[in-house]
């Protein structure tokens, strides 16, 4: 019972952790204000991660590389504990290149996760409190994904299905990550 409940709290830690660095490297992205109370925030949390990476390996064009890589190690670093509290001992040398290739997987998991939230988050105020101060923020975030897919989509009048086709896009993703994950590292 133990070790569920340190498993449970590693996976809320690490994918908590994962999504603000996703979302760092999200904001960087698409330029969106530093000055933005919900851009310090996630600035704040994972400064300390950022920062020394970012000293190696600078940003470039609209990628935000160190935040990127952060979020890559993180990853590992929770397969690692995962396979630790589960096995009771650290993967061998010859599980390196899977660590490697499913921590991938695993922040990639996380980005669509982070996908599914605001998408919903976005949909539900729109309809409860459209003129909510993080509406813009929720906007400006979930535009590039949603703007493509409206252009693809017939006009249906008042109703936008886009956020639907989003999440259904998204939770399939997520389906075949997680599949792909655990066939290749066995989590």
């Amino acid at each position: 019972m133990v070790q569920n409940i340190l498993l449970f709290l590693i996976d809320i830690f690490f994918q908590l952790f994962g999504i603000a660095l996703i979302l760092r490297a999200w904001i960087y992205a698409i330029r969106l204000h530093p000055f933005n109370p919900y851009s310090q925030a996630i600035l704040r949390v994972t400064d300390w991660l950022v920062q020394p990476i970012r000293r190696a390996i600078p940003a470039s064009g609209r990628f935000d590389w160190p935040s990127i890589i952060a979020c890559w190690i993180s990853a590992i670093v929770y397969l690692l504990l995962t396979w630790l509290l589960a096995m009771g001992s650290l993967p061998s040398a010859t599980s390196t290149v899977p660590l490697l290739l499913t921590g991938l997987l695993i922040s990639l998991k996380w980005l669509f996760n982070v996908i599914v939230w605001i998408t919903l988050i976005q949909a539900v105020l729109s309809w409860v409190n459209p003129l909510s101060p993080i509406m813009p923020v929720l906007y400006t975030l979930t535009a590039p994904l949603l703007d493509p897919i409206r252009r693809a989509m017939p006009r249906t009048g008042g109703l936008d299905f886009s956020p639907l086709i989003l999440l259904v896009i998204a939770q399939v993703l997520m389906m075949v990550l997680s599949h792909l994950a655990f066939s290749t590292f066995g989590l």
